[in-house]
């Protein structure tokens, strides 16, 4: 881009495509915010040396050490190499370079300083839920079980988890001839190496083994959303609300807890009183395990929901039934398909699944126990979503 050219946009002043940095030493970092923005969206101009008036007021540095230093920062400050152009310009009040950055055709968005960013008008901002599934599966990245984490690395797995899961299932990694732990995470499918050779944490080892699972941008609305109602829909008043986040086997036990916070009713059988559960909480924990291990991965922008109503508690989970299974054979208890095979594993190694296929038989039986309903399976392909009812009182 010429000279004549950035004039003209400085003048135009700073928008969705042209940034403005005053750029007084080599410790400023703003302006790679601003390089990852536009490489994530459509492109855009960084220009250095104009106050935020538009006035320029140059960059008083040497020149060629400022061109050096930021083709360096280009290709080694973000998470991935950035293609641009870089020009300068010599004015009476000083030097002014500028970034001509071009939208980035790498195979994830490109982060700045661990965050996923894109430009909203003259921000640069981090992408809602919905935008970040749109970018990450514009760079074609779909996150199921066994894709890695960017960002991640050894580091975020805790350690003692995995070693107390390998023990349950009779593994002892610490028997020899032993393995480095790095490469007894990596055999497991919980670490595995990125284009680059580095090591990060896959989304099954980040779910199951990590130490802050919701702690990245792809990850952080993998978790429960809990809401009960003082009424039968959404327009009444919000009697209680919570967040079972953390790993798989925790998102359960906080999801289960939560419930139980919403305390007893009384039922009477002729005149004997009977305390229980809203609805029966083996039939609860299934439908959460099943959501937690079954959900589609891919959708990154929305949380498993988790809905008490007067008459219902109903739990939604992003993704239709996968391998084409109907809901019908679902709640027969046919053949399991999973989607996610290494997490749902990973939750019977614990005891969180039985035998698998016999999720929904149990909860059938459960619910016939409690009130004499059978739950309610839905399944929308096509906008993504399973959905189980309990009735807490036979409908009608």
């Amino acid at each position: 881009m010429e000279w004549a050219e950035v004039l003209r946009r400085v003048e135009a002043g700073e928008s969705e495509h042209t940034e403005f940095g005053r750029f007084r030493s080599f410790g400023e970092k703003d302006w790679q915010d601003a390089v990852c923005a536009f490489a994530n969206t459509e492109g855009g101009l960084v220009v250095l040396g104009i106050d935020r008036d538009g006035g320029i007021d140059g960059v008083p540095m040497d020149a060629e050490a400022v061109q050096e230093r930021l083709t360096n920062a280009l290709q080694n400050a973000l998470s991935a190499p950035v293609q641009a152009r870089l020009g300068r310009h010599l004015d009476a009040r000083g030097w002014v370079h500028w970034i001509e950055v071009v939208r980035m055709r790498g195979p994830e968005p490109l982060r700045s300083r661990g965050r996923v960013l894109v430009r909203r008008g003259r921000a640069n901002v981090e992408p809602q839920a919905s935008e970040l599934q749109d970018l990450y599966n514009t760079f074609g990245v779909f996150f199921t079980e066994e894709r890695i984490v960017p960002g991640s690395g050894p580091t975020d797995i805790e350690g003692s988890v995995f070693r107390r899961f390998m023990a349950r299932k009779g593994v002892h990694l610490d028997a020899e001839p032993a393995l480095p732990f790095e490469v007894d995470l990596q055999n497991r499918e919980v670490l595995d190496r990125d284009l680059d050779g580095a090591l990060r944490a896959t989304l099954f080892g980040l779910m199951c083994f990590g130490k802050d699972p919701q702690g990245f941008a792809p990850t952080r609305n993998l978790w429960v959303d809990l809401v009960a109602y003082a009424g039968c829909d959404r327009a009444d008043a919000v009697l209680l609300s919570g967040e079972a986040k953390g790993r798989l086997d925790e998102q359960v036990t906080r999801a289960e807890a939560w419930l139980r916070a919403l305390g007893r009713r009384e039922r009477y059988t002729g005149v004997h009183r009977v305390d229980e559960w809203l609805v029966p909480l083996p039939a609860f924990r299934e439908c959460i395990v099943n959501a937690v291990a079954h959900r589609d991965y891919t959708i990154l922008g929305s949380k498993i929901l988790v809905e008490v109503f007067d008459d219902r508690l109903v739990v939604t989970s992003p993704g239709a039934l996968p391998n084409h299974k109907r809901p019908e054979s679902v709640l027969a208890g046919g053949t399991p398909r999973s989607r996610n095979e290494a997490m749902a594993s990973c939750l019977f190694d614990l005891g969180f699944m039985e035998q698998r296929g016999s999720g929904y038989p149990r909860i059938q039986r459960a619910m016939t126990a409690f009130n004499g309903t059978a739950p309610k399976l839905e399944n929308n392909r096509e906008e993504r979503w399973v959905r189980v009812t309990l009735w807490r009182e036979p409908p009608g």
